[in-house]
């Protein structure tokens, strides 16, 4: 027999010759190695069934995962849509900026009403012009309450910081219908200061690159005080072209409507 051909099996003189002893102790070896992996594997898949059960569970029950403090007419599957959370309820940074139409105002003029606050850019072709939808159909569900909210954005393009150029995107996303409408911005330093109040990154690095900035919408109180945080989304076809199904979008509307009716009470 060649030694070394493979697929050859040594025979009963070859195992007497070889330290049977040392053969013996690799197969015992081997042994303990599988029952081990096999109780592992019995554990990782009873766990998982655990898991899953428990999860059904909570389902059923109705005990989902859920922030405290979430209005009760926001549903669990609409929040975490929405990726809704409550914050402290400090006081909202403020800041005196120029909207659209050219009125300089502080945030503080609005007190008395909510605001639910956004940072924008004017020139942007992604995630801004669905908030804007989502923000023109929350301004349709309010209904009657629309009168007591402020919907506000703060740009976040320093190269585009002209009162025309809010205007113009105002305008071409119908952001003006909304009355209560304003698209804030300034100079490059009083803007990077607002940001930093809020937490929004910002990534600029000249006039032609896209900007790549936090998307995050507030819901200020009456009194001025932040109570709600949402991260809006954003998905992209094939062709890398922003895109959410009409139903997202209706329900984001929907879910910033019923917050700002409830902190409008």
């Amino acid at each position: 027999m060649s030694e070394g051909t493979p697929g050859d099996k040594p025979s009963g003189a070859a195992l007497a010759n070889g330290q049977p002893q040392a053969h013996r102790r690799e197969l015992y070896r081997i042994a303990i190695i599988v029952t081990v992996a096999t109780v592992l594997v019995a554990a990782v898949v009873v766990s998982s069934v655990y898991l899953i059960l428990r999860r059904d569970q909570r389902s059923a029950t109705g005990q989902d995962l859920r922030a405290s403090g979430i209005p009760a007419s926001v549903s669990t599957g609409l929040a975490n849509l929405m990726s809704l959370s409550p914050v402290p309820g400090a006081r909202a940074p403020g800041f005196t900026l120029t909207d659209q139409q050219g009125r300089t105002m502080p945030l503080s003029s609005f007190r008395g009403k909510v605001v639910v606050l956004e940072f924008m850019d004017p020139h942007c072709t992604d995630i801004c012009p669905l908030v804007s939808d989502e923000f023109i159909d929350a301004y349709h569900d309010l209904g009657t309450a629309a009168g007591r909210v402020v919907f506000a954005a703060v740009n976040v393009n320093q190269y585009h910081a002209a009162v025309r150029d809010m205007a113009q995107y105002s305008g071409e996303h119908d952001l003006s219908t909304i009355p209560s409408w304003h698209f804030f911005t300034g100079s490059g330093p009083r803007l990077q200061s607002v940001w930093q109040a809020y937490g929004i990154e910002v990534q600029a690095p000249n006039p032609d690159a896209d900007i790549v900035h936090t998307s995050a919408v507030y819901f200020i109180d009456p009194q001025g005080r932040e109570k709600f945080l949402a991260s809006p989304m954003v998905d992209h076809t094939k062709k890398n072209q922003a895109y959410l199904p009409a139903s997202q979008i209706t329900s984001w509307g929907r879910g910033i409507a019923l917050i700002a009716r409830q902190l409008a009470r």
